[in-house]
């Protein structure tokens, strides 16, 4: 038989993770929504709305390392201050969810290949917009989320001067807070710390917290 894993080192077992967290409880993953209350989440995998066109995921929630869940906050509070808020897509993937994803994409600028994951699994990368707090309303940026075209390079010009403004600006709260933008998808953000975290394949409620 195959290895699912690919060699890779990923928890699977619930009861390893909660030895992990007993053991250093940054590692826990936290509730995006619960740390963050005025977050907007548009979790595109829960519904149909994604390059699947179906749901993988069995509800709209929003998971991250806990000091990875504190850094966004803190992007939040920095966008707020220009009446900006943050519009979440995605943060913790389980590993099965994107070994399906580079199946149905097959292309490694736009998913990450199984034998190495995806830094989603490690619960330390988000997909983010920005909207107006004033309207909950979505800012203008280059694409929609998982567009999988040049525009959606984090560098790609050809767009009018205030998309590529808001595209800045959201690029530099987020690098002021310690995450590093993915070039190829302007929405995707790695933590710095991502390395310190293991690869998980556990389903959202079995991590609640």
């Amino acid at each position: 038989m195959s290895d699912p894993y690919h060699g890779l080192p990923v928890i699977t077992s619930v009861g390893d993770y909660r030895q992990l967290v007993q053991a250093n409880p940054s590692h826990a993953l936290v509730d995006v929504a619960a740390l963050i209350p005025g977050i907007v989440l548009d979790i595109r995998y829960a519904t149909n709305e994604n390059i699947f066109g179906a749901a993988v995921y069995p509800a709209a929630r929003a998971l991250l390392r806990q000091p990875v869940a504190e850094a966004l906050a803190a992007v939040q509070d920095s966008l707020a201050e220009r009446g900006l808020g943050l519009c979440l897509y995605d943060a913790y993937r389980p590993y099965s969810v994107t070994v399906r994803m580079y199946e149905q994409v097959q292309d490694e600028n736009f998913a990450a290949p199984p034998w190495r994951g995806s830094r989603h699994n490690r619960g330390c990368s988000v997909d983010v917009g920005l909207i107006e707090l004033s309207t909950n309303e979505l800012v203008p940026l280059p694409t929609d989320f998982d567009d999988l075209t040049p525009a959606a390079h984090s560098r790609y010009g050809q767009l009018p001067a205030h998309v590529m403004l808001n595209r800045s600006v959201l690029l530099a709260t987020m690098r002021q807070h310690g995450f590093i933008n993915y070039p190829g998808e302007w929405w995707h953000y790695d933590h710095q710390q991502w390395a310190e975290f293991d690869l998980l394949d556990l389903p959202f409620d079995a991590v609640q917290r």
